[in-house]
């Protein structure tokens, strides 16, 4: 049985919602500005240059726990492009 800490941070996050993966068109720079290719994010995701494709065309959206996987790989190419004069995103 959970605690009732347990419980009350479970509702806590979900009130907190989930981040937002960049819109498709930011997806894409990311991507392009990192140098990397479709298919590599395919492969390293486990999933189909197709799906990579339509994620960026904002045809689909990642599921779990794939969702997860690909907003730590945007977050971290966006960390990574931003210049020392960058004010930092909401958030980070």
């Amino acid at each position: 049985m959970p605690t009732e800490d347990e419980l009350f941070a479970a509702v806590d996050a979900l009130l907190a919602g989930e981040p937002q993966l960049p819109a498709p068109a930011e997806r894409t720079r990311l991507r392009e500005a990192a140098g990397v290719t479709q298919a590599r994010v395919a492969e390293v995701l486990q999933t189909t240059t197709q799906t990579v494709k339509n994620w960026e065309a904002g045809r689909s959206e990642p599921r779990p726990p794939r969702r997860q996987a690909y907003q730590r790989l945007l977050d971290g190419w966006a960390a990574q492009s931003r210049t020392p004069t960058d004010p930092p995103e909401p958030g980070a």
